[in-house]
């Protein structure tokens, strides 16, 4: 049996759903999002809470699954998602350009211009090294800050680079404290 689709999903009040063939369409205070379901998977609600429920063991292994992405979409639609990253290097830093484009300087002898999806939001500290990626679907929002990410990688020996904040580096040691 799925420990994780054995768990409970809470239902806040304000928040509806609505299954359409194969996906489930939730909504709630901060917009719309849909998540796949898997056949032979059905959802249920009872007292305010939402079921997660399976026709049989051979659907096992994408009942957790699909118990996993009901509920962020669920948490999505009512306190969103956030991703956060730091930028590190001398004269490393992102801007805003409009509202749907984020300019980094990382280095490189051009400036890099990402374009944001529909519904992400990007806000930038005024020393332009601190970004906080929002939005209320949680795949998007990790697509985006990997994407950011792989702009410049954290160099091991230095550790400049784009990172997350809660990340922790392993910082190597050069040629010469190799000895």
């Amino acid at each position: 049996m799925s420990r994780i689709g054995k768990k409970l999903i809470p239902l806040p009040a304000g928040v509806k759903y609505k299954v359409e063939g194969n996906t489930v369409v939730v909504e709630g205070p901060k917009g719309k999002v849909s998540a796949l379901i898997a056949p032979g998977i059905t959802l249920e609600t009872k007292d305010g809470v939402l079921h997660v429920n399976r026709e049989n063991d051979s659907q096992a292994a994408m009942h957790g699954l699909t118990r996993s992405l009901v509920a962020n979409a669920v948490q999505g639609v009512t306190t969103g998602w956030k991703k956060e990253l730091d930028i590190v290097g001398i004269g490393y830093r992102a801007e805003l350009k409009g509202k749907g484009t984020v300019v980094f300087t990382l280095g490189y002898s051009h400036q890099i211009e990402v374009p944001l999806p529909s519904g992400i939001e990007v806000a930038i500290d005024p020393k332009q090294l601190h970004l906080t990626i929002t939005g209320i679907d949680r795949q998007k929002v990790g697509q985006v800050a990997a994407d950011m990410r792989s702009l410049r990688k954290p160099d091991p020996y230095k550790n400049k680079g784009v990172r997350y904040s809660d990340e922790k580096l392993k910082k190597k040691a050069g040629k010469t404290g190799a000895k």
